[in-house]
């Protein structure tokens, strides 16, 4: 495999390695770190990559036991997860305080989920794939993945609800 062909396969999911990269580690250098990590590994093993059915899933999984890997190391005590990744320049600045406001509800609210639902909600509404998918990265069964999906957005819609209805009667 020629590096031109390496490049044409990889780069166009790059983002959304460091995305989720991102989401995991919060630190936008550490999340870069993963990223590169990720890439040379799949470099090193460019003569496997052919064996793999969907490289873009292979490397999303490599990305997730990565960053996992990472924060259970005693350098990243101290990383946690936040969702930072949405900007809208178009929009009133009180909309926009509103909506960052709640983007900053919605990653506390992330944060404080199980560590599965956490991941299933990145994939899933962030990373846009599909359940399938998910499962396959995830190592659970797709019933499993929408229930997860399910129980967190659930958790999620309940606490910002309760969040913004606080002082209402």
């Amino acid at each position: 495999m020629t590096q031109t062909e390496f490049l044409n396969i990889v780069m166009p999911f790059k983002d959304k390695v460091f995305r989720l990269a991102k989401r995991l580690l919060v630190s936008r250098e550490e999340a870069e770190d993963a990223t590169q990590e990720v890439i040379l590994k799949l470099w090193k093993n460019k003569a496997k990559m052919e064996q793999y059915k969907n490289v873009e899933a292979f490397s999303m999984t490599m990305t997730k036991n990565f960053c996992l890997d990472k924060l259970k190391s005693k350098q990243a005590q101290n990383l946690k997860i936040v969702h930072s990744n949405y900007q809208d320049h178009n929009v009133a600045l009180q909309k926009q305080i509103e909506v960052n406001d709640s983007l900053k509800w919605v990653a506390k609210i992330i944060e404080d989920l199980p560590e599965q639902q956490k991941m299933v909600v990145q994939l899933r509404d962030i990373e846009q794939y599909d359940n399938d998918e998910i499962a396959k990265m995830l190592d659970m069964n797709p019933t499993a993945v929408r229930v997860a999906l399910s129980r967190a957005r659930k958790a999620i819609r309940e606490k910002l609800t309760s969040t913004h209805n606080y002082g209402v009667k």
